[in-house]
């Protein structure tokens, strides 16, 4: 069982650090527009805080982790030159080698979309 705990564990890093090169990748000026759409999607969607199904929902709510983000990413790959993503996880080892990324405008941004929804919700619960 801890063999299996430990490769979900390795798996799920995996998971992480194939979205972080997304993230670099999807900036390069060689990767099509229609490619650093899907890919900002993509990388959008899976470090966001809001999911498509939320986790509350017992089986159901895992499943865009699951299935979605995997799925989301293997496109991506597909769709971004090899070069492109060769560099980006040369790029994205050394960065972590370094310490791990901080992206604080895309965490600033999370916070407000958090005190936005949270606005909203003040305002219609005040209004009825």
């Amino acid at each position: 069982m801890r063999e299996f705990i430990e490769n979900w564990k390795q798996k799920a890093r995996q998971l992480k650090l194939e979205v972080y090169v997304l993230y670099l990748a999807y900036q390069d000026p060689r990767v099509p527009w229609s490619a650093r759409v899907f890919t900002a999607c993509v990388v959008g969607y899976a470090f966001s805080p809001i999911d498509l199904i939320p986790d509350f929902i017992p089986v159901l709510g895992y499943l865009d982790d699951l299935i979605f983000v995997p799925l989301g990413i293997k496109i991506a790959v597909s769709m971004i030159p090899t070069n492109v993503m060769t560099e980006s996880r040369a790029k994205a080892h050394e960065i972590i080698r370094q310490g791990k990324p901080v992206n604080r405008i895309a965490a600033i941004i999370i916070v407000l979309i958090w005190l936005f929804l949270a606005a909203c919700v003040t305002v219609f619960i005040v209004r009825n």
